[in-house]
């Protein structure tokens, strides 16, 4: 059995990749640096064999763990880490991050306009059952885009309230229009955060920008990142988890949240993923710069067949995250369901839209990946509503990746 590829769509393919010479060189130049910015916190921890040995139970002593910890705070330039499998997305990263850094009557804010849909519940905004931020007497407030921007003007009058206790930035889109943030930009709102209210811890939700990059928020001004293992910094390989990196207290918190006062971070069993978990993350910048040229190929041959992409094949990237405007349901649905056909796992699934938990509309998405729900592989999603757009994500390899967008091209182009 061949993969059923038109001359049309190897034709256009190559006609992509012809173009895309200087931004895969400048990709390549990022996951070098990261590369050698990992091996380097390897070697300085003096990673061995023991550390994989991994624990059960409560999981107490479990030296690799604690040292994996240390790795990640070196990698980010922070005080601490948490990196545990206990975390369930990162959705519950980031909201055990936020629970340790509020109080009741503490005051949120979330800086670029509203965040990703699966936190809206978390935070309260709407009800998706008891235990919410709201629910325990946090008030949340947003600052929204202006010409699709972060406001800074905007920023400043609402962190000055000395009741505002922590801000929220997220550097990636989730399923918003505006473009996901560079570490830039990010450091221009810790700025403005630090200048109106310095004692605001200020969260950063990191999910699909790590290693993208040669540095991390945590580097230019934010207290604290978080995001998920089954995104970037997993390298394909993470079972589970999500991450926690920054000011110790706040990391303290965060731990306390995962599981109780008086426990923190001292328990949580390993369970034999210690050396994914390390393996993932020293291949996690090169799987991320996989990523990053997928998204890089998809935006140019979406291109060429008149679609709106963003951003656009020749920016300079921030996520792994590339959405392709489609105007309607059905072009929309005929991609994803090609992009699923390129996948190694379930390739024979044809996706529908579905309620999926935490969405407010049906949900269209195709993942076909070895680690379930893995977006650092290669899959694709999009709410059914307009403007009817997908946001592709992920590729171990850009040759698979590559691929699955030839798939979902050649079925686009099927009337």
């Amino acid at each position: 059995m061949t993969l059923q590829i038109s001359d049309r769509v190897l034709t256009l393919a190559r006609q992509a990749q012809a173009g895309l010479r200087e931004q895969f060189e400048a990709i390549d130049a990022i996951a070098e640096e990261n590369t050698q910015k990992v091996l380097s916190a390897f070697q300085k921890h003096r990673v061995a064999e023991s550390y994989f040995a991994g624990t059960t139970g409560y999981g107490y002593d479990d030296l690799g763990r604690d040292k994996l910890d240390e790795i990640y705070a070196d990698i980010f330039g922070a005080e601490a880490a948490l990196v545990r499998i206990q975390f369930v997305n990162g959705t519950h990263a980031i909201a055990c991050a936020l629970f340790g850094a509020l109080r009741p009557g503490d005051v949120l804010v979330s800086a670029v306009g509203a965040p990703y849909d699966t936190l809206l519940g978390a935070i309260g905004v709407v009800d998706k059952g008891p235990g919410s931020l709201k629910d325990y007497g946090v008030e949340y407030r947003q600052v929204e885009l202006v010409n699709n921007a972060p406001d800074l003007r905007g920023l400043a009058q609402a962190v000055a309230d000395s009741r505002v206790r922590a801000v929220l930035i997220q550097r990636s889109r989730g399923y918003a229009t505006r473009a996901s943030l560079s570490v830039e930009e990010i450091g221009a709102l810790c700025r403005v955060v630090r200048e109106h209210n310095p004692s605001a811890a200020i969260l950063v939700d990191n999910c699909y920008g790590e290693f993208v990059e040669t540095a991390e928020p945590t580097q230019v001004g934010a207290d604290l990142v978080v995001g998920s293992l089954i995104k970037n910094p997993g390298g394909g390989l993470a079972p589970a988890g999500g991450y926690i990196a920054g000011r110790h207290d706040l990391v303290e918190g965060a731990a306390m949240r995962l599981t109780t006062p008086g426990i923190g971070r001292e328990c949580g069993a390993t369970l034999g993923s210690s050396r994914s978990l390390y393996q993932g993350l020293f291949l996690a910048p090169h799987v991320t710069a996989q990523a990053v040229k997928t998204a890089v190929f998809a935006a140019k041959m979406l291109e060429q067949l008149g679609y709106k992409t963003e951003p656009a094949s020749n920016a300079v990237r921030h996520d792994i995250i590339q959405m392709i405007h489609f105007g309607g349901p059905e072009p929309l649905k005929r991609f994803v369901q090609g992009i699923q056909l390129g996948a190694p796992v379930d390739s024979y699934v044809t996706p529908e839209p579905w309620d999926m938990p935490g969405y407010d509309c049906p949900v269209i998405m195709a993942a076909g990946a070895f680690i379930q729900g893995a977006s650092i592989e290669l899959s694709c999603d999009a709410p059914m509503r307009e403007p009817y757009t997908a946001y592709l994500q992920g590729g171990l390899t850009y040759e698979s990746g590559k691929t699955g967008v030839m798939l979902a091209v050649e079925s686009l182009l099927q009337v």
